[in-house]
């Protein structure tokens, strides 16, 4: 007899617990057969783009490369005699699915934009820092040392990103967003093909290095939980955005080479993906630990080289980014990875997040202002680019990570 589950211990004692409650409305445990069929996933890869990777590496240092980008941004149709792998790669991404809509994709983006800079705060207080409780995962992070040498610059490549595909049209084929997410999909099959390359890699505890599990977690903190990340914070999504910000997801999820059967189409799949996930891939470990640390210190850099007024900023930024994390992730989650206990912190969110939800509450009320909050999240998010791009050198063809694996 196949029976269900029971709740993994750190699912039921976590954070997550909350979530649950909150916007579960079934039992959402898988069974074990289930179970089983997820896992296998865990030693499935990404063939085209780790062939397309291979192709990079036989041919003359940075001609892969140029060819790729051209026809990222032209159509493989633009080169002349492209290789096969290429051929490949290109014809599949370019025959978009059936089940896109591109009204969806752009209201689910629209509501997106509409939490302007707010939006960043669930991608890294709580997608990255939740992510590093599922250890496997991390191992490739660790493996190449970014995270920890250059954890800020990570950051911000990954805010940039997020906000590249969450721009409305951004996804059309040759469009802004849609080469980010294969550039990605190229970086995740670059550090795959360093990390097999690595003598120390431990397949029987760590899985195949960005397997298509890992990489479904990854999809997973960048919508379900950025849906019920944001709305904790007080900001209200109507069923109908959240289903539209689950299905710009889910195309994203395609480009990035994720399986079908692992790419959510509604929010009650998510959550039974995500329940697979917690049962089976949030072991955390002392890299867990090193990680959160690394992300921490990023947020208290922000008042280096201020004197007496950046020591403020520096505590402030910590305060509010871990109160976070500590109450998304609950207590157990956040004590294990050594996140700080602020508990005025904690009550200052709580307090934002009540006010966050009494204004968008009026904003549902009144007529245009969803338009104008629109409008308001574009401006945001552009300074913000503007800001970041006079502190950090950001290449968005990410060659530097390509060349480090």
């Amino acid at each position: 007899m196949d029976e269900r589950l029971p709740d993994p211990e750190l699912f039921r004692q976590g954070g997550f617990r909350l979530a649950q409650k909150l916007f579960v409305k079934d039992d959402i445990r898988g069974t074990e057969r289930q179970l089983r069929r997820f896992r296998a996933f865990a030693q499935a890869e990404d063939p085209p783009a780790d062939a397309v990777v291979a192709l990079f590496h036989r041919l003359p240092p940075g001609q892969g490369r140029r060819l790729f980008e051209t026809a990222l941004r032209q159509g493989v149709a633009a080169l002349d005699n492209p290789p096969r792998e290429l051929v490949d790669f290109f014809e599949t991404v370019e025959a978009t699915p059936y089940w896109v809509d591109p009204a969806r994709l752009d209201r689910g983006a629209k509501a997106i934009i509409r939490t302007g800079v707010l939006g960043l705060f669930p991608l890294g207080d709580m997608s990255l820092m939740g992510g590093y409780l599922a250890s496997r995962a991390t191992k490739s992070l660790v493996g190449t040392g970014e995270i920890e040498r250059m954890a800020s610059q990570r950051l911000v490549e990954t805010a940039l990103w997020w906000m590249d595909v969450t721009t409305p049209g951004a996804l059309a084929v040759h469009s802004t967003g849609y080469a980010s997410a294969l550039r990605v999909r190229l970086v995740h099959a670059h550090v795959r093909a360093a990390m097999h390359r690595r003598p120390d890699w431990d397949y029987d505890e760590w899985d195949k290095p960005i397997n298509q599990v890992q990489t479904a977690g990854t999809l997973l903190l960048f919508s379900l939980v950025f849906v019920h990340g944001t709305q904790l914070l007080g900001i209200r999504f109507s069923e109908r955005e959240r289903a539209d910000i689950l299905h710009l997801w889910r195309y994203v999820g395609w480009l990035l080479g994720i399986d079908e059967a692992l790419l959510p189409a509604t929010e009650d799949d998510a959550w039974r993906l995500f329940w697979l996930l917690a049962s089976t891939e949030f072991i955390p470990d002392e890299d867990s630990k090193r990680l959160a640390k690394a992300l921490i210190d990023s947020h208290a850099a922000i008042g280096e080289g201020r004197g007496a007024v950046g020591k403020v900023l520096s505590h402030l930024s910590v305060a509010v980014h871990s109160s976070i994390s500590r109450l998304v992730l609950g207590k157990v989650n956040a004590d294990f990875l050594e996140i700080p206990n602020d508990p005025i912190a904690q009550g200052a969110v709580l307090a934002v997040a009540a006010g966050n939800f009494a204004a968008e509450t009026a904003r549902r009320l009144i007529p245009g202002a969803t338009a104008l909050q629109e409008y308001l999240g574009t401006l945001e998010r552009r300074r913000y680019v503007e800001r970041l791009g006079k502190i950090f050198k950001v290449d968005p063809t990410y060659a530097r990570h390509m060349r480090a694996a």
